[in-house]
C-alpha cells in the first residue's frame, strides 16, 4: 500500500485511502479518449452475448422476472450448475448449500476474502495478477503476500518460491488459472503439487477459474478436481468470458458447506440476490446446445488469432511463451532497451497503439507487456504492423 491520499477526507478509512490506484484503469480512461487506437489493452470478449442467451434474458424481462430470487441465486441455476461442473471437471457440489450465484466473480472473490480473513491473516498471491487480487486481501483486513511467478517456471507456482513465504500468519493462496495476464494454462503436474503444498501448511486454496472453457491444445485443470483438494477449495467462476456476458454480471463461488455459508452470509447483507434476467439467461446458456455451440466457435476464433498474434510479435524479435489460455499474450520487451511502462506509454503515444504494462499486474511483471487478442485479426495485424515500426525505431 502506498501513503495516506491527500485527496481523501480525513474520515476515510486508512485501509481505502491507502490502496494504490488502478494502473490498468488509469490506462484505459486515457485511451477511451483516442479514438484512433487499436486496443490490445482490453480484458473484454469482442462478440456479443450469443443470441440465444439475449432471447432469454429479453424474455425474463418480458415476463416480469425482474424481482428478488433466493439469496443464493435460482435453484435451477444453481442445479444446472451443479451439473454441469460435475459433468466437465468431475467435481460435485450440493446446489443447495454449495454453490452461490454472485455480481461477477468480483463479488465472489470480496465474499471468500471477507469470510475467511481476520486482520493481519496473510494470503499469497502469485504475480503477475488480475489487479484487484491484493486489494480484495487489504479490504478484507488481510495481508497479500506477493510471490513471484517466473517465465522460466511457465507462470506456473514454484512450490520452492512458496515455501520462502509462508510464515504462521500464512491462511491461503489465490491462484488463476487459465491466467490473466500471461495466458498460462494450469499444468496439471504443478497444481498437484500445489496441492500437496496447501495441505502440508493447511491452506485454503482460492481458484479463480473464470477462463475454464477459453483453452487451446490443452485440458483445463479444475483445482477443486484433483485429489485432496476438494475440502479445502473455494472454487471461482462465471458466465463473463466463456459465455461473452461480462455486462451481465453474474459470477458463482462453489465450495463445502463450511466455507460457502459464511460467503452466503455476507452476501445476503451486501447484494442479497445477483441480477434475475442475467440469472435466466446463464441458465439458456448451461442448458442449450445452441449456446455450447456458441462458445466452441469464440473459442476456436479466439485460437485463431492467439497463433496469429504470437506468430507476429516473434517474427518482431518479441521473446514469447506460448499462451495456452484466455486471451492474452505476454511479450517480453526488455530487448528493446526500455522498461515495460516506457514501451507501453510510448507504443501509445507514437503509433496508437495500446497494451498495459506488466507492471500493472504487480512488480513480477515488469519488463513484460500485457496484449489481449480480444479483437479481431485485422485489427491484430494492424497492430504488429504499427508494433514492427514503433520497434525498429527503437533500435
Amino acid at each position: 500500500m502506498s501513503a495516506i491520499n491527500p485527496g481523501f477526507s480525513p474520515k476515510t478509512s486508512r485501509r481505502v485511502a491507502a490502496l494504490k490506484p488502478s494502473g490498468l484503469r488509469k490506462f484505459f480512461d486515457i485511451i477511451a479518449e483516442m479514438p484512433e487506437v487499436v486496443s490490445l489493452g482490453i480484458g473484454e470478449p469482442d462478440f456479443d452475448t450469443p443470441e440465444i442467451i439475449r432471447q432469454a434474458g429479453i424474455r425474463a424481462l418480458q415476463a416480469g422476472e425482474t424481482h428478488y430470487t433466493s439469496n443464493a441465486g435460482i435453484s435451477t441455476l444453481r442445479r444446472a450448475l451443479a451439473k454441469h461442473l460435475a459433468n466437465r471437471y468431475g467435481v460435485h457440489y450440493d446446489p443447495d448449500t454449495e454453490i452461490v450465484l454472485t455480481v461477477g466473480v468480483s463479488e465472489a472473490l470480496y465474499l471468500a476474502m471477507t469470510a475467511l480473513l481476520d486482520p493481519g491473516d496473510e494470503v499469497l498471491v502469485p504475480v503477475p495478477c488480475f489487479v484487484s487480487y491484493q486489494p480484495e486481501v487489504v479490504l478484507a483486513g488481510g495481508v497479500a503476500v506477493e510471490v513471484p511467478l517466473r517465465a522460466e517456471d511457465d507462470f506456473q507456482p514454484n512450490v520452492e518460491i512458496l515455501q520462502q513465504y509462508v510464515t504462521p500468519r500464512t491462511k491461503a493462496i489465490l491462484i488463476n488459472y487459465p491466467h490473466n495476464p500471461t495466458g498460462a494454462a494450469a499444468d496439471r503436474g504443478a497444481m498437484a503439487t500445489l496441492a500437496r503444498f496447501a495441505a502440508e501448511h493447511d491452506l485454503i486454496v482460492i481458484s479463480d477459474e473464470i477462463y475454464d472453457r477459453l483453452v487451446y491444445g490443452v485440458e483445463h485443470v479444475c483445482f477443486p478436481a484433483l485429489e485432496g483438494t476438494w475440502e479445502r477449495t473455494i472454487l471461482l467462476g462465471g458466465f463473463s468470458k466463456d459465455y461473452a456476458m461480462t455486462g451481465w454480471r453474474l459470477g458463482y463461488a462453489a465450495a463445502p458447506a463450511s466455507l460457502l455459508q459464511p460467503m452466503l452470509r455476507i452476501h445476503q447483507y451486501t447484494v442479497m440476490t445477483a441480477p434475475t434476467p442475467a440469472q435466466v439467461a446463464a441458465l439458456t446458456a448451461l442448458e442449450t446446445a445452441e449456446a455450447d455451440e456458441a462458445v466452441e466457435a469464440m473459442r476456436r476464433a479466439y485460437d485463431r488469432r492467439r497463433r496469429l498474434i504470437v506468430d507476429g510479435l516473434r517474427s518482431i524479435g518479441f521473446p514469447t511463451r506460448e499462451p495456452r489460455g484466455a486471451f492474452y499474450v505476454f511479450p517480453d520487451v526488455r530487448p528493446f532497451g526500455v522498461d515495460d511502462e516506457t514501451f507501453a506509454w510510448r507504443l501509445l503515444e507514437e503509433e496508437q497503439v495500446a497494451v498495459v504494462p506488466g507492471s500493472a499486474f504487480g512488480k513480477a511483471g515488469e519488463g513484460f507487456v500485457r496484449c489481449a487478442y480480444a479483437t479481431s485479426e485485422a485489427n491484430i495485424e494492424e497492430a504488429l504492423t504499427r508494433i514492427a515500426r514503433f520497434v525498429q525505431r527503437l533500435h
